[in-house]
């Protein structure tokens, strides 16, 4: 088959990772084509956390303003016992002194995809091909080959290397045969999102708000355009869970009267811990979804993808425009993986535990704790550091 495209980089899948590899890489010099199945940015209204060095990264591509003037700013955030009404509140202005913004950024994340696509498109090395979905690839010594599926037929790319950002289902992933192994939490989760005021009916919300209850624990989140409620699903079946009838009881717990609220989206996923058994292999990088997936309590996900690309492509940026050797890229893998394994699939665990749990003694002592760090200067800023993900980047940096 003739090779209709050559380039540095492929990066398939033009999501927040994808679309934050591929600006990452074109700002640098190197010539890169993204490639996305879709003929847009998939509008997914599941991660919408921006943590504050994801903000630093997103700095230096010069989108994080218009992020804060797109989203809500979000310094507290709450951990909150609905049977108690105990308030347990974290605020981020206390780590003011090592970073510049000391705040979550709460906005939808197909803004940044967006935002990067559309910038990576006027790049005058990178190209965006919507509507291409890779399909197949095969490397060698020198590059790899990248098979594109589009509407009218199969287009070869040679590149020099692949970054597969395309998500939980990776096609990258599955051709390298690369396991990706974990499990599935038996519940499925359900996102209710509506513009209804709900701060009205549970006075003293945050942006961010975790609400541990011995019946149905929730998230309450607050983006731009509606409140987010994100509640465990349990053994009921999809018809019921998208029901009104069920609507209404996941409201009116919180806020009385749930028959007055209606719904923008009404969403049931499963959700995921899993780490992929390499990060990379030959001339092939995994990134973001592909390479790990986690619970959504505390927002690392996406935030943690951002951090896998940028960390990716500085190391590419060193071998392909400064000679660096290829086994950068094996640092790579061990620092992300890592990271993975100790940072945000232990935190996520955590979290999920923390707010799954019913009013037993576990429940107790998790709450006793809880407080006890709130009260405590040292232990809270331990705690707002690594929840702000810092802790996880010192520790990648220090992985030679």
């Amino acid at each position: 088959m003739k090779t209709t495209r050559r380039t540095q980089v492929v990066v398939a899948g033009a999501g927040p990772v994808g679309s934050v590899a591929a600006a990452y890489l074109a700002q640098h010099g190197v010539d890169v084509v993204l490639c996305e199945t879709g003929f847009d940015c998939a509008q997914d209204l599941r991660a919408s956390t921006f943590h504050p060095p994801t903000l630093e990264m997103l700095d230096e591509l010069g989108v994080t303003d218009k992020l804060i003037e797109m989203g809500l700013k979000a310094p507290i955030y709450h951990w909150r016992d609905r049977k108690s009404s105990e308030v347990l509140s974290f605020d981020l202005s206390e780590i003011s002194d090592v970073t510049r913004y000391p705040f979550r950024i709460q906005c939808e994340q197909y803004h940044l995809a967006r935002m990067l696509s559309s910038r990576v498109r006027d790049e005058g090395k990178a190209e965006v091909l919507f509507g291409h979905r890779i399909v197949y690839f095969e490397q060698d010594a020198d590059g790899v080959d990248v098979y594109l599926e589009t509407a009218t037929g199969i287009e070869k790319v040679r590149a020099n290397y692949l970054i597969g950002a395309d998500g939980a289902n990776s096609v990258v992933r599955k051709w390298l045969e690369i396991e990706f192994d974990g499990f599935t939490y038996p519940e499925r989760f359900l996102t209710l999102s509506t513009k209804y005021p709900i701060e009205e009916g549970m006075p003293g919300l945050a942006y961010v708000n975790y609400v541990s209850d011995p019946e149905e624990w929730l998230v309450l989140l607050r983006v731009p355009s509606v409140w987010r409620v994100l509640v465990p699903a349990n053994e009921e079946d999809e018809a019921f869970l998208l029901s009104d009838e069920k609507k209404n009881q996941v409201f009116t717990g919180i806020m009385g009267d749930g028959s007055k609220v209606e719904t923008q989206h009404r969403t049931i996923y499963r959700v995921h811990q899993r780490v992929a058994k390499k990060f990379n292999q030959g001339r092939v990088l995994l990134v973001g979804d592909a390479s790990h997936l986690n619970n959504p309590l505390g927002g690392f996900g996406m935030n943690s993808g951002i951090h896998d690309a940028f960390n990716a492509c500085g190391k590419l940026v060193e071998i392909i425009k400064n000679g660096a050797d290829a086994g950068l890229l094996d640092k790579f893998d061990r620092q992300r993986r890592t990271v993975t394994f100790d940072f945000t699939q232990r935190q996520t665990i955590e979290n999920m535990e923390t707010m799954r749990a019913g009013q037993g003694e576990a429940h107790k002592k998790r709450r006793a704790a809880m407080a006890a760090l709130v009260n405590d200067d040292e232990k809270r800023r331990a705690y707002l550091l690594r929840q702000a993900m810092f802790e996880s980047l010192e520790q990648a940096a220090a992985i030679d």
